[in-house]
């Protein structure tokens, strides 16, 4: 019975300990594992590889060709369908033949069974850019696709980075929140412990207390949101208790940034301008002619019956050479398609002026915002720290009846905002850091 009842409460104890397991997760960590869970970037990594296959496509037409055709036709007498047609031949005719083979034959019978296979190869030598053009022009899709997997990845991993420390200040917050609301309670005992409470001074305090409370399950709320949009995106159970190893430095280096000089999305761009000319390069020349080695060999059997249509020497020929293929007429549709895909080469460099405007004050932004916050941080930290010293004096000066509740609440209220503005402060520098990196690393 003991040994039964020890059992029992080594298991309990085993689950709790199970219940009380968290996993440890870093911002390394969790940007590695929301790399590999991001369907975006399983999508470009799917672009490229078509990007990829599209190339091995438009290769494919510098290399011969093969074809082969295989027909069997039976020849119809419209007169008399059940018999196969022949031709009578005038006495003089018959007796030339005669005279030539040695003997009289005066009708021939056309064979009404023919089987006909052959097989031709064609290699083009030069198409006038045809073909090259349109391959170089697949090269740069293939690039484009790789420099927008690179744009997927850093836009994917700055994603990252904000959840990450998203989740990591609310779970500051909640300390903070925390921290006021057993403050506040504190300051109730030490009113109360005093003897005779003074009305005004509780009220106002338990009014605080309420609104802390709100302000703590607010947090909380938050915080639980941001953990489970967390361990959605890195692929994590959402039984599992997360503890977030990397905390919020204290102090941050100078970035030193240099000059933005090239990013994917403007690879991507110049790739897509050299795309389209390429290709209106491809249709221009689809006006030329194209130079081809070729070759070809044919076998041809008939006879007046089927059976006996592979009992004879039959027909064999075969050749080579080139051809020149000239296209004389295609209504313009060359030219056509080489004026769309010029404009659209067009398109994209506006797309590419505007890009490099907007992307560099964007990085120059981020550089500037950065720098501004980090020469802030000292003073607002000296700020906090006067505030906390502050709350230390009004609230032994509660603690001895010589303030209000009210002063208090100020103070406290004071000091709460600038622990707020201090996380939000760390936070916006790290997220500056992470989009200069996105832009320009």
């Amino acid at each position: 019975m003991h040994n039964t009842r020890f059992a029992a409460i080594v298991l309990c104890a085993a689950m709790v300990g199970m219940d009380a397991y968290a996993m440890d997760l870093s911002l390394d960590m969790a940007v590695d594992m929301i790399l590999d869970e991001s369907q975006d970037l399983k999508k470009a990594a799917a672009n490229v590889k078509k990007a990829e296959a599209s190339l091995d496509v438009a290769n494919s037409n510098r290399w011969f060709n093969i074809s082969g055709n295989v027909s069997y036709m039976n020849l119809i007498n419209v007169e008399n369908p059940t018999k196969s047609y022949g031709v009578g031949l005038p006495p003089e005719l018959g007796g030339i033949i005669a005279s030539a083979i040695g003997e009289q034959v005066n009708h021939v019978e056309i064979p009404d069974n023919m089987f006909m296979a052959g097989v031709s190869i064609t290699q083009p030598i030069y198409t006038f850019g045809k073909i090259g053009n349109a391959v170089r022009g697949v090269k740069s899709a293939v690039k484009m696709a790789q420099s927008g997997q690179e744009v997927t990845r850093r836009e994917v991993k700055y994603s990252a980075v904000d959840l990450y420390w998203t989740a990591k200040m609310t779970d500051e917050i909640v300390k903070i929140s925390q921290q006021d609301l057993d403050a506040a309670r504190a300051a109730r005992r030490s009113l109360t412990s005093a003897g005779r409470a003074n009305r005004s001074n509780l009220v106002k305090i338990e009014s605080d207390i309420a609104t802390k409370e709100i302000n703590l399950s607010n947090a909380e709320f938050n915080r639980d949101t941001a953990y489970r949009m967390l361990k959605i995106m890195a692929g994590i159970d959402m039984d599992t208790e997360l503890n977030l190893t990397d905390d919020f430095p204290d102090s941050f280096a100078d970035l030193g940034a240099g000059e933005l000089t090239s990013t994917p999305q403007w690879d991507m761009l110049n790739e897509q301008i050299q795309m389209y000319e390429r290709n209106a390069r491809s249709q221009r020349a689809g006006a030329l002619p194209t130079l081809a080695a070729t070759a070809s060999y044919s076998y041809i059997a008939m006879d007046n019956e089927f059976k006996h249509m592979f009992d004879n020497n039959n027909y064999q020929s075969a050749y080579w050479g080139l051809a020149l293929q000239v296209p004389i007429f295609s209504g313009g549709v060359n030219m056509a398609n080489a004026t769309v895909d010029a404009m659209n080469a067009e398109a994209a460099r506006q797309d590419l002026d505007k890009a490099k405007k907007m992307t560099t004050e964007e990085y120059t932004r981020a550089i500037d915002q950065y720098n501004h916050l980090r020469g802030n941080l000292a003073t607002l930290k000296n700020a906090r720290d006067l505030a906390a010293k502050a709350y230390d004096f009004s609230r032994d000066r509660f603690a001895s009846g010589q303030t209000s509740a009210i002063e208090l609440s100020e103070v406290s209220a004071g000091l709460y905002q600038l622990d707020m503005a201090l996380l939000q402060a760390k936070y916006n520098i790290l997220m500056s850091a992470e989009s200069v990196k996105k832009l320009g690393e």
